[in-house]
């Protein structure tokens, strides 16, 4: 399943207040979701599995690094808890990294809010617009992120350019 993404990632030292507005605009919580990312070594783009009580995927994105909304490129594949995928990407390919984290979901429509706690980094929350059909399109995605940040109240000095495991091997 490939679709597009516009998405933002920022710090937040606030979960209460996102949470708050969320609720204000009828959100749909999904739940809270203990995930694992392992990303794999690959040539180009990320290449990541996520195991979680909620989300189970192999990802695999290409995004440009840049504050703000950025378009990101992906393709999915549902994958089955406690499958051997993960013993053969690691087998095949090597762990570049992991990030454990505890996210909160929540929808409107087809906005998609995170809120997270990362492990060894800290609190963030991020915001994707996805069009999984192609019949959104990216400057509709655009605006949608661009007013959420605002609802938000997002700073642009909170505003994250990378990916959680980039943060986490900048730290290392």
């Amino acid at each position: 399943m490939k679709h597009l993404n516009i998405e933002i990632k920022a710090k937040c030292r606030d979960h209460g207040k996102i949470r708050e507005i969320l609720k204000s605009k009828n959100a749909d919580f999904k739940g809270t979701d203990h995930q694992i990312d392992t990303y794999f070594k690959v040539n180009n783009g990320r290449l990541k599995l996520r195991e979680g009580d909620i989300e189970n995927f192999l990802i695999y994105y290409e995004r440009e690094n840049k504050e703000g909304p950025k378009q990101s490129d992906i393709i999915l594949f549902k994958s089955e808890p406690h499958s051997s995928l993960k013993s053969i990407l690691l087998k095949s390919l090597g762990a570049l990294v992991t990030v454990d984290k505890t996210r909160e979901i929540y929808f409107v429509r087809n906005v998609k809010f995170h809120i997270d706690t990362v492990k060894d980094l800290g609190t963030f929350m991020e915001i994707e617009a996805i069009d999984s059909d192609g019949s959104i399109g990216k400057e509709k995605l655009l605006e949608q992120c661009n007013k959420y940040l605002e609802l938000f109240e997002i700073s642009k000095h909170d505003l994250i350019s990378v990916s959680y495991s980039d943060l986490l091997l900048e730290n290392k």
